[in-house]
């Protein structure tokens, strides 16, 4: 296949490349420059990533698909070790959500244009099938503020276009169509798309849905008559307004029951802080207040109008029917359909936001991890299934969810208890239903979407944080208002991803400089020293009187700072530039085609205003230079122009792809381009490209596809070959031969001195001969007593490890164990121009630089010479 393949290229003309680097290169990496000999430090060649290993790595094996089709059915983990410690804690849970579910949902199905049965039917199919899919045990599926306004604005439209449909089939053919999208994103684990909705907009259009539905009920609340509710906010609380002369004793009821609910609340909280005793207790009074006021003004309905069925004294909630007496399969239609198709999305992302937001919220701080893919499956087989026996669209509640964690909710069966209690309430109590005041339920809603308003704080939090996203937020909220839910939906995710995308094409690179830097503990260094006062004149220690710490390492060490000081560090540290004529740059959110022109227009751009040109005679006339370049001033020459020119020449730029993890095919294409362009800069030289921290085998093919990760000699350099030597970073290999073997035996050696200095304080004698060694590995000297590492063996073989054999081999003297440490090359030796850090980046760079100038200055020295010689042979 190989052969056949080559052939074809050769056919079709494609340039396959050179797996290695030149032969001269190659023969110059084998004569170990590095500070380690190829004796000592273990070859590695890397090897390119291929599009067999990619699909191998895509493709599922047997036992993902084993993984999958167990991670469709959650409870199967759980179920098998369910226990009694269990069971009473969903009992609890289950039953205090079931007593605030069945008032709030009835309120809901309001909210949706729907008789009051259909909210608990929604709530039944909800909590009743969550629970085969759930990977969150808090959250409650069911009928929910917004999407209930939503279902109610499609119920509105389609009465007005197809009138003879009754509004539940509707709903339920939504519930269907929505459900089954959500189901498919789901199975193919699309959960990460709910990602791309940032919280603010999510915080906007919950808060600007709140809004709307509060003063949507105001008028039920007050009883007024005559206000369309379904109109955008602004105008709803203007008829609002108009029509406050037409209030009815509805009125007495709604505004009492709403500060009933808002005063149990409050009262609960404040016993609860003062009594900490008794929270649990006052946890359940304010959990059940919307039971307790529903029920006290179903009684209070029943005084007034017992006598009274025809004429009510205020409005109330009617005749409810007994059971689920509006199963049927689900009607689909293209006349149904085509009458939600527009609002179809915004459907699809209310159930999304609201019900992923609120799992992940509630998962971090139960301490657990949801899957977000499964939640959509569970969403999706929830409204897919709910419409057999009448529901509408459902997804998480927040209100639920945060009862059902607090009253100490253990798994995802809590669910069937609430089931049961809303079977319950649905064949025992339809005929107490029918006294229920709809102010009551209007109370309840406002009630409930009260919690759904981001508060003052949290915006001025958002400011602190990004204040961009602040106006995004309040774009979001004044759509909602003016406008529509949907419409405000739609406008905060636009927005918010304008704003991303902003960022990325915009990103701007920095330019690092090296600063050298201690760590301070208090009011001393981190070298072993005694403590200093004075922070503003530390006396730092030098190379030839400098403290090490415990590991070896050099107390002070250098990192890189943007030149600019633009990311918050100190500005009156100097930040040095890293070497004449070598530059850091990184970048900052990714390099791909959006940003990658934006980023080199820069870098080039301070490169060229640093440096000087190579060949200040590349231009032999004044015609051949371009418009762009003006050159020398009139009447001087481009050598005296170079001379007075205190600027380096380019010799090297170092990108830093920390933040980088793929590249394509523009952004690679640019780099190449910015190479061809200061390789001409600095003709007759070549610009060395080096590459830090490169976290992706696929970046590294792309790189290496376009030339880099080896230097490219010039073509007037036939030389150059011989004088490049590659720095490569090596690591020491693991095992009993490694450093922390190494690191073990000393401490065990430091303890065993210890206690030896001990012993000597009460008899004479120890001592030891002392040897002098040099590691390999580092060339430093150490010193060790061969007689005090015999004994500790012994000690460690006899001592504490219990006679064992193998721990006295695990600590071996110094001749046997520290001197043979082995080692390896970090990145590839086909890829020496590939660094794990900016610190051998920068190392490589420099010395490059400083051979080139060497051999330059030996050039010069050379032609001076020869000079010289003809000047005498002349003379003679």
């Amino acid at each position: 296949m190989s052969r056949v393949g080559h052939g074809l290229a050769r056919v079709l003309g494609i340039q396959l490349p050179d797996r290695a680097l030149p032969r001269p290169a190659t023969e110059g990496l084998s004569r170990g420059e590095s500070i380690f000999s190829i004796e000592s430090a273990e070859s590695y060649v890397e090897e390119e990533p291929t599009a067999r290993e990619w699909l191998a790595g895509m493709a599922p094996s047997r036992r993902d698909l084993l993984r999958y089709l167990a991670g469709l059915f959650p409870f199967a983990q759980w179920l098998p070790r369910y226990n009694t410690r269990w069971l009473a804690g969903d009992l609890v849970a289950g039953i205090t959500v079931g007593a605030v579910v069945v008032p709030q949902s009835m309120a809901y199905a309001k909210l949706a244009e729907l008789p009051v049965e259909f909210g608990l039917y929604s709530s039944f199919m909800g909590v009743a099938i969550y629970w085969f899919f759930a990977t969150s045990k808090d959250i409650t599926i069911g009928p929910v503020a917004v999407m209930s306004l939503v279902v109610g604005n499609v119920v509105a439209d389609a009465a007005t276009r197809i009138p003879d449909v009754p509004g539940h089939v509707v709903a339920s053919a939504l519930s269907v169509i929505a459900g089954a999208i959500v189901l498919a994103l789901g199975l193919v684990r699309l959960g990460w798309l709910v990602d791309f909705i940032s919280l603010t907009a999510i915080c906007a259009f919950m808060t600007g849905s709140a809004l709307n539905i509060a003063v949507g009920q105001v008028p039920t609340l007050l009883g007024l008559e005559g206000v369309a509710t379904r109109q955008a906010m602004y105008r709803v609380a203007i008829d609002t307004l108009k029509n406050l002369g037409t209030a009815r004793l509805d009125a007495a009821v709604g505004l009492t029951a709403l500060v009933l609910l808002y005063a149990i609340r409050i009262l609960a909280s404040k016993a609860a802080a003062s009594r900490p005793n008794h929270r649990q207790l006052f946890f359940f009074i304010s959990t059940l207040r919307t039971a307790f006021v529903i029920l006290l003004y179903t009684f209070i309905g029943w005084l007034v109008n017992r006598n009274r069925r025809g004429d009510s004294a205020f409005i109330l909630l009617g005749t409810v029917p007994r059971g689920f007496q509006h199963a049927a399969v689900p009607t689909l239609t293209s006349s149904i359909v085509s009458t939600f198709a527009g609002r179809l999305p915004a459907t699809v992302i209310v159930l999304l936001i609201e019900h992923i937001s609120i799992s992940k919220s509630f998962g971090r701080i139960n301490n657990y991890t949801i899957n977000p893919s499964q939640e959509l499956v569970a969403i999706g087989v929830t409204n897919i299934l709910g419409p057999f026996l009448g529901a509408y669209p459902a997804t998480g509640s927040f209100s639920r969810t945060a009862i059902k964690s607090k009253a100490g909710v253990r798994t995802p069966f809590a669910g069937v208890v609430t089931a049961v209690l809303v079977v319950l309430a649905l064949y025992a109590l339809p005929a107490v239903f029918f006294y229920i005041p709809n102010a009551s339920l209007a109370a309840v809603i406002i009630h409930a979407v009260g919690d759904l308003i981001t508060p003052p704080n949290t915006i001025y939090q958002f400011w602190r944080i990004s204040p961009l996203e602040v106006p995004i937020f309040f774009a979001g909220v004044l759509v909602t208002v003016f406008s529509s839910i949907e419409n405000g939906v739609y406008t905060t995710i636009c927005v918010s991803v304008a704003l991303l995308l902003y960022r990325i094409f915009k990103a701007r690179g920095r330019f690092l400089g090296r600063v050298k830097v201690h760590s301070v503990v208090g009011d001393h260094l981190l070298d072993g020293s005694e403590e200093r006062k004075d922070y503003g004149a530390v006396n730092i220690p030098r190379k030839n009187s400098r403290r090490l710490t415990d590991g070896d390492h050099e107390a002070a060490r250098e990192i890189f700072l943007p030149m600019d000081h633009q990311d918050g560090s100190n500005p009156q540290i100097e930040v040095e530039a890293p070497y004449p004529g070598v530059f850091i740059y990184r970048f900052s959110e990714g390099y791909n085609y959006p940003n990658a022109n934006h980023y080199l227009d820069y870098m080039v751009d301070v490169i060229l205003k640093e440096t000087r040109r190579t060949n200040p005679a590349s231009y032999a006339k004044p015609g051949d230079r371009p418009w762009n370049d003006p050159g020398p001033r009139r009447g001087e020459s481009a050598e005296q122009a170079a001379a007075a020119d205190p600027r380096p020449t380019l010799k090297a730029v170092i990108l830093d792809f920390s933040s980088v993890n793929n590249v394509d095919v523009t952004s690679v294409q640019h780099l190449i381009d910015v190479r061809n362009q200061l390789d001409r800069y600095a003709a007759p030289d070549s610009v060395e490209w080096h590459f830090a921290c490169v976290n992706n085998r696929w970046t590294k093919r792309a790189l290496v596809a376009a030339g880099f990760g080896f230097p490219t000699p010039g073509a007037n350099e036939p030389g150059q070959w011989h004088r490049w030597k590659p720095i490569f970073s090596v690591a020491e290999l693991g095992g009993q031969d490694s450093a922390a073997a190494a690191a073990e035996y000393s401490l065990n050696e430091r303890t065993r001195r210890r206690a030896a200095a001990r012993r000597r304080d009460l008899e004479e004698g120890g001592g030891g001969g002392r040897a002098l060694t040099q590691s390999k590995a580092y060339g430093l000297h150490q010193q060790r007593d061969y007689a005090d590492a015999a004994a500790a063996v012994t000690a460690n073989a006899t001592g504490r490890h219990g006679g064992d054999g193998a721990q006295a081999r695990a600590y071996r003297p110094p001749q046997q164990s520290l001197l043979q440490t082995r080692v390896a090359v970090v990145h590839g030796l086909n890829r020496p121009l590939f660094h794990m850090d900016l610190t051998s980046a920068l190392q490589s760079a420099v010395a490059s630089a400083e051979r080139r100038e060497a051999h330059e200055k030996e050039k010069g020295k050379a032609i001076e010479k020869g000079g010289v010689e003809e000047g005498e042979g002349g003379e003679r």
